[in-house]
């Protein structure tokens, strides 16, 4: 039987400690040798918590990682490298997001959003900042996205 574990993780730093050591421990599997591997496919995220699913065979030793994307909001704060996300964001503004930075956070959060196109996964970013009070292209997001899909940046959003 496949052990499943699903632990929060900070990117590029899971250690021996709770949650995976008490809960790889039983297992008999080498946790060194897990780490390493969950560290590795995490490092793109440090600095944030990642949810990682871990699917353990304890009869042969074998295990596979499969890792989540932090929250989309949470890549746009790393991206603009503030605390938070505005607590008013009708009024206060934290930072502004390019459109290249946008293009940026979509394509890393591509494997968990459910758009197709470039285009639709950028609108869903720029929909996050909206109500994080962050401006995209130094608009306020809600006008950024009209000009997305009024086609103005096409060009960018091509990929």
């Amino acid at each position: 039987m496949v052990e499943k574990l699903q632990v929060l993780v900070d990117g590029g730093k899971a250690t021996p400690g709770p949650p995976l050591g008490p809960a790889l421990g039983p297992l008999g599997v080498n946790i060194v040798e897990i780490l390493k591997a969950i560290n590795e496919k995490t490092k793109s995220f440090e600095g944030m918590k990642v949810p990682v699913t871990l699917l353990v065979d304890p009869k042969t030793k074998g295990f596979s990682i499969e890792v989540g994307t932090p929250p989309t909001s949470a890549l746009i704060v790393k991206e603009l490298k503030v605390e938070k996300g505005s607590g008013d964001a009708g009024k206060t503004r934290v930072g502004n997001l390019s459109l290249n930075q946008a293009i940026k956070v979509a394509n890393m959060k591509a494997d968990a959003m459910l758009a197709k196109t470039l285009r639709a996964r950028v609108l869903e970013v720029v929909g996050t900042c909206v109500s994080m009070g962050v401006t995209v292209d130094g608009k306020s997001a809600k006008d950024a996205s009209k000009e997305i899909q009024a086609g103005k940046y096409d060009k960018q959003l091509a990929g």
